[in-house]
């Protein structure tokens, strides 16, 4: 069900030689450099083909806390699930977080990824992909 988890950094660096530390010791690999089309910077964990873990500085600007700067990710199967999915989130009220395009292909770190973004009631960001 779950593609990736993200979390905010307020020190990019330290965040990467913690998690550098600790997530090989679960199988995933040492963080990849990735820069976000802002030229905001972030650290992939990849566990597998279809998981993966990023910390990131928060693209608003502003600190991280609990919720500033993290993504939960979900699954999908097809473009079309994806855009039915954002479609349903609409239509119950949601919206496209600030600084997210409308659903369609993303291009980092040498990958494309269809993805799409909503906000939940409680306003955390979450994604298809």
């Amino acid at each position: 069900m779950f593609s990736h988890v993200m979390l905010g950094a307020n020190d990019i660096e330290e965040s990467r030689i913690f998690y550098d530390k600790t997530m090989p010791v679960l199988g995933a690999r040492e963080g990849k450099l990735s820069m976000n089309h802002d030229g905001h910077t972030r650290y992939v964990y990849f566990v597998n083909r279809n998981n993966s873990f990023l910390i990131s500085q928060p693209i608003n600007g502003e600190i991280a806390t609990h919720g500033n700067g993290s993504t939960i990710g979900f699954n999908a199967s097809s473009t079309e699930m994806i855009d039915a999915w954002h479609a349903a989130g609409i239509a119950a009220g949601s919206k496209t977080p600030e600084f997210c395009d409308p659903p369609g292909i993303r291009e980092g770190g040498g990958v494309q990824l269809y993805l799409a973004y909503l906000v939940d009631p409680s306003g955390n960001k979450i994604c298809a992909m």
